[in-house]
């Protein structure tokens, strides 16, 4: 750009008001100073930039041209200064936040609704990826929360919990029955608790669970080596939605968490099998880097996931 700013700034006040008295009045300087800032602009582009009259001033066709990118440059610039305003107000222009897509749908999801709203200058980025690239990027800067279960070792990474979820494993009723008959099982019930077909079930049946990298999988995977089960079959998801489904229409025995399907359980679609030994429930919440985060908006945004997740679960 050849020219200093602000001879496009007085073009564009110019334009906008088609008079060179009340660009002046507005710009709070001289009238001589306007037409001359106008006189050096048409000089450097070559080419009249208004017509002038009695009744004041009127862009020609290549004054229009250039006004409509002036207006567009302008407009960005003022964007940009608001946002730098709003980016000191608030203490953050954005929140980049990493999350499963399970703990996005099930547990972010309702709280988004109200932050947004607490919060409408603030740009909210959401990455849906597993835990471990999640931690990574956090580690790495490029994210400002992450939701998550509580990792195992947090490094210099700190954890705020927002609720307690319990695992668990699930089927189809059919499914069940299928196995069992199959299995030779028919007096070994998989909801008797620490029934030998509950083990039988674990082990031999099609066991479905999430990939390697998921958190949740990796406890799971936890809790059978410790009680010597080594499933033989196992069908993996990316998504828990997808584990959902599959028990739904009777693949096989998926391994969930049990507030995700309290609906099913409760209206039978699903049945929760009697396990031989306890898996203690875990926390979920939001893990970030001390003193990279601003707390504003960011503690808004855990209390608020705390308090939907509450209201969620209450009757």
């Amino acid at each position: 750009m050849n020219q200093n700013l602000s001879l496009y700034r007085i073009f564009y006040t110019v334009a906008r008001s088609g008079n060179i008295s009340r660009a002046a009045d507005e710009l709070f300087i001289s009238q001589p100073a306007v037409s001359k800032a106008v006189r050096k602009l048409e000089q450097s582009v070559g080419c009249a930039l208004f017509t002038r009259s009695s009744r004041g001033v009127q862009l020609t066709e290549d004054g229009e041209l250039l006004y409509s990118h002036v207006k567009s440059a302008l407009q960005t610039l003022e964007s940009a200064e608001n946002q730098l305003r709003l980016r000191h107000e608030l203490g953050m222009g954005q929140l980049r936040i990493g999350v499963s897509s399970t703990l996005c749908k099930y547990v972010l999801l309702p709280s988004l609704k109200d932050f947004v709203k607490l919060h409408p200058h603030l740009r909210v980025t959401i990455t849906c990826q597993s835990t471990s690239h999640t931690l990574q990027m956090l580690e790495e800067g490029e994210l400002d929360l992450g939701l998550t279960g509580k990792p195992e070792r947090l490094g210099s990474l700190s954890f705020s919990p927002v609720m307690q979820i319990q695992d668990t494993f699930v089927a189809a009723k059919e499914y069940l029955d299928n196995f069992c008959r199959f299995a030779g099982q028919d007096g070994a019930s998989p909801f008797a608790s620490g029934s030998a077909g509950t083990l039988s079930l674990l082990e031999h049946g099609v066991l479905m669970l999430l990939d390697r990298e998921n958190l949740t999988r990796q406890y799971l995977d936890v809790y059978l080596r410790e009680n010597g089960l080594f499933p033989e079959n196992i069908l993996e998801a990316t998504s828990m939605d997808l584990l959902i489904d599959f028990a739904r229409i009777g693949l096989g025995c998926a391994g969930v968490i049990r507030e995700f399907v309290l609906p099913d359980l409760e209206n039978g679609t699903l049945r929760e099998l009697s396990l031989p030994f306890s898996i203690p429930p875990r926390e979920i919440g939001f893990v970030y880097r001390e003193g990279q985060l601003k707390p504003e908006a960011a503690a808004g945004l855990i209390r608020g996931t705390a308090r939907a997740w509450d209201s969620c679960q209450t009757p």
